[in-house]
């Protein structure tokens, strides 16, 4: 997520139909207290709202109405006369009623988790019981038409932000303000996407297919970022599900089978909706700090399915940069005994902090659902995922296709929006900022007229033992998103060792359908070359232990290296790519402490200090569950939370180009995000690899140590670089995100939304005595070859996210091995990032 947010509040941060009857306000009793969930409604109108936990709320009408009803159970019913079109910040006093004062309605503090004493808690064991059966669940298959439109806003437009310098010129933008009916700000619409859909499941198979029929956007349409962040930020979820997802983070369902653990729950009235009897339920939250809901559901009598709900999140909630998450759902009744989905509506206000007047963005996704046909059975291929199913087509519909296609017509702000975005962009100003933003978000310069990019800009600057100051400047090719070949390079210089080191790389996507492309490149750089287990395929790549400022010892153990690769992989299957290569490298050891020598009988001294080695690589990788976008030779994450799986058999050769060593190396690799209910994340990571036959320290494994003071996940943050050397190994790592689980238990602690974070790090390996003796020359630089071997080396971290809502620090601790020469006990690390 990190600089994609950032980038949604730099570049959303930089850029007036009204409808006929709005209201907002305060509801309070005599004693002046506030009436939380009071109803709040025009008389003679469905349309209504509750007021929240301070009694605020906030209504509008499309059409002109003249009184206001405020009632709640207990009191007397108050109607207020609407003498203006625009009533703001009205205050109401609710009386009670004399008759009525033995039934006075009070929903606070905890309520009773036993349904015997507790009838909301009756009624939600019945919902548990058919949750499974409510919806398209009570049917083999099922298929219907989806519509999605999303939103995005500038929030509390106010005189001083239209009279700024930012909007100097761009002023003409202000006349599509509007006002929120959820809470009363006034918003400026900036970015709106459309997408019609045909979705196809099979409850039998567990599969589900989403046909895109049409897609429309304003504003970014080029801008895959943006889109991307967008489809992420708004997944689909099902309410009657135990946890809701939303911002990378699980929510506790208000419908969950563990919610009485988690939300009180009051039984408030029973109504027709409709034709059909249904129970009023309020939920709210028993503890503050957490990922939980307050609000409202109207549920049936006889199905116990739900009619409709609402979800607000609690604004004590452990999550950074949303102030305000609201959530609609309405279903429709079919029959007797089948509730669909009919509308589900999303409010997020994204912002800095949660003071009430600061200024943010809306982010909002209206969906509806239509024309439900069930038990139409379809093949098994039909479910089959395309690894390439891009249609320009789609992304061009015409007005008649909207027209017809949309189950719900734009209102007039938003079709402003096209308008008025259309005439943004032509403005010079708007460009600046806007690529301001894009260099943020991507990390390199566009330079349009010559189509390339220059960058990445943050590797500019890089520091370690051998060259000293490194300067690195680069570029890649860049005609568009989709680019069917790019290519890439860099040259850099070192102010220590006075030298330039180069890369050059390219990759063309030669077969779409099947993704086969074609890469290679050369590299003449120094490198740790310790730095993870896991052979890396990128040939520009080069890792932070190279060029990090400041360490916990010298970083001074540095090969030079040249690397020349071509390689061929191919797609076939959604997300299981297969890679051929071929590979020939020279490694030296860039630094005079440090050595790489090993023996060798044709050399005339019996020791060589050069690899030359060319291998052949056939890899493996599978990322269920991963989404992607674009079709051209790069693409882009849409998502995150997948599961990755990496095998791969190398092969030295020794009669390809006059290369060193014969062997074969085995690596094999699982990295599996779990989300742990209510509890977190916890990722786990799984590496093992062997070496068959005799190579120097250079081509062995070196478990990967962590010298910086940065936290790196999959490094071992208290071991040196070569500290262990291995041909045979097997790690694990395991960290564990609590989300706020434990901290917000804690009273003095809470109000800082802190995250407890666990970590545990462990790696056995061997190194056979042929190898050891290979590269045991006399060197005096030359390190002790030691393996894990004894017993598995481990680590345990503890660490505090989210301090300043950027910023974590680990405390790291060695559990053994000890008595190694300046054996690290203890150590802390800390990395920054924006995310949820």
């Amino acid at each position: 997520m990190n600089l994609k947010l950032l980038y949604l509040f730099f570049f959303f941060g930089t850029i007036g139909v009204w409808s006929q009857t709005k209201v907002s306000g305060y509801v309070f009793d005599e004693s002046n207290a506030p009436v939380a969930y009071a109803n709040v409604l025009f008389k003679g109108t469905t349309e209504g709202t509750i007021t929240n936990e301070e009694g605020r709320f906030y209504l509008e009408s499309t059409n002109t109405q003249q009184t206001l009803v405020v009632s709640f159970l207990g009191y007397e019913t108050l109607e207020i006369t609407l003498e203006k079109r625009v009533n703001y910040d009205l205050n109401f006093i609710l009386k009670e009623e004399a008759s009525s004062l033995n039934e006075v309605f009070i929903i606070t503090g905890k309520q009773s988790k036993k349904a015997s004493e507790n009838p909301a808690i009756a009624i939600l064991q019945k919902i548990w019981e058919r949750k499974r059966k409510n919806g398209v669940k009570q049917f083999k298959q099922y298929q219907y038409d989806k519509y999605e439109k999303v939103e995005f806003d500038l929030n509390t437009i106010d005189s001083a932000l239209i009279k700024s310098k930012l909007f100097r010129g761009m002023e003409f933008v202000f006349q599509e303000v509007d006002t929120s009916r959820i809470t009363g700000k006034t918003y400026l619409p900036i970015f709106i996407n459309e997408a019609v859909s045909k979705v196809y499941g099979d409850n039998i198979l567990k599969r589900e297919k989403e046909d895109l029929k049409g897609n429309k956007n304003s504003g970014f349409s080029n801008n895959q970022v943006i889109i991307d962040f967008v489809g992420d930020l708004y997944s689909d979820f099902n309410i009657y599900d135990n946890y809701l997802k939303f911002f990378d983070k699980s929510f506790v369902s208000p419908l969950s089978r563990t919610g009485v653990s988690t939300y009180n729950y009051v039984l408030k009235d029973s109504a027709f909706i409709g034709n059909k009897w249904c129970y009023n339920i309020i939920y709210y939250p028993r503890r503050k700090n957490e990922l939980t809901f307050k609000g409202d559901f109207w549920v049936n009598d006889s199905t116990y399915a739900i009619k409709e709900i609402n979800l607000q999140a609690s604004k004590s909630a452990n999550i950074n940069w949303v102030k305000e998450i609201y959530i609609e759902q309405e279903f429709e009744v079919l029959n007797d005994s089948l509730f669909l989905i009919k509308r589900d509506y999303m409010l997020s206000d994204f912002a800095l902090n949660k003071k009430e007047k600061s200024r943010g963005v809306y982010g909002k996704r209206t969906t509806l659902y239509n024309n439900y046909v069930f038990d139409v059975t379809k093949p098994d291929k039909f479910y089959s995922e395309e690894v390439y199913s891009y249609n320009e087509d789609i992304y061009n519909q015409d007005d008649e296709f909207w027209e017809q296609n949309r189950m719900e017509s734009l209102n007039k702000d938003e079709k402003g929006v096209y308008k008025m975005l259309d005439t943004l962009k032509t403005v010079k100003k708007f460009k600046r900022l806007y690529n301001l933003g894009s260099i943020l978000a991507s990390g390199y310069v566009e330079f349009t007229s010559i189509n390339f990019d220059y960058g990445p800009i943050f590797s500019t600057f890089g520091f370690n033992e051998v060259e000293g100051l490194r300067l690195r400047t680069g570029g890649r090719t860049y005609f568009g998103p989709n680019d069917l070949w790019r290519l890439e390079g860099f040259v850099a210089y070192g102010f220590r060792d006075d030298k330039f080191k180069y890369g050059i790389s390219g990759k063309w996507l030669v077969d779409k359908k099947n993704r086969v492309i074609i890469s290679g490149g050369n590299r003449r750089d120094v490198e740790q070359i310790g730095a993870n287990l896991t052979s890396s395929t990128d040939v520009l790549g080069r890792s932070l232990a190279s060029s990090s400022v400041v360490g916990t010892s010298a970083n001074d153990k540095l090969t030079s290296i040249s690397l020349t690769t071509l390689a061929v992989e191919t797609e076939p299957v959604k997300n299981l790519i297969f890679r051929l290569s071929g590979t020939y490298r020279t490694l030296e050891s860039a630094s005079e402490t440090f050595s790489l020598d090993y023996n060798d009988s044709e050399a005339p001294t019996g020791v060589s200090s050069e690899i030359k080695q060319y291998e052949t690589a056939l890899s493996v990788s599978y990322f269920p569950g991963r989404k992607k976008t674009g079709f051209g030779v790069e693409r882009h994450d849409a998502n995150d939370g997948y599961a990755s799986l990496f095998a791969q058999v190398t092969r030295g050769d020794k009669a390809i180009l006059d290369s060193d060593f014969d062997y074969t190396k085995v690596q094999l690799s699982y990295i599996q995000p779990w989300q742990v209910g209510g509890f977190g994340r916890l990722t786990t990571t799984l590496e093992s690899g062997k070496t068959f036959g005799e190579v120097p320290l250079g081509l062995l494994s070196v478990v990967p140590g962590n010298q910086s003071y940065f936290s790196i996940y999959n490094t071992f943050s208290q071991l040196d670089f070569y500290e262990f050397v291995t041909d045979t190994y097997t790690s694990l790592h395991l960290e564990h995100n609590f989300n706020g689980r434990i901290f917000s238990r804690i009273p003095f602690l809470k109000k800082y939304n802190l995250r407890a974070i666990v970590g545990l790090r462990g790696v056995w390996g061997e190194l056979s005595q042929d190898n050891i003796d290979l590269s045991t020359t006399g060197n005096p630089m030359e390190i002790p070859l030691v393996a894990p071997n004894n017993k598995v080396y481990y680590e345990y971290s503890f660490g505090v996210g989210n301090i300043f809502k950027i910023l974590r620090i680990d405390f790291n601790f060695r559990g053994n091995y000890l008595s190694n020469p300046d054996a690290r006990r203890f150590g802390v690390t800390g990395s920054f990032g924006f995310y949820f």
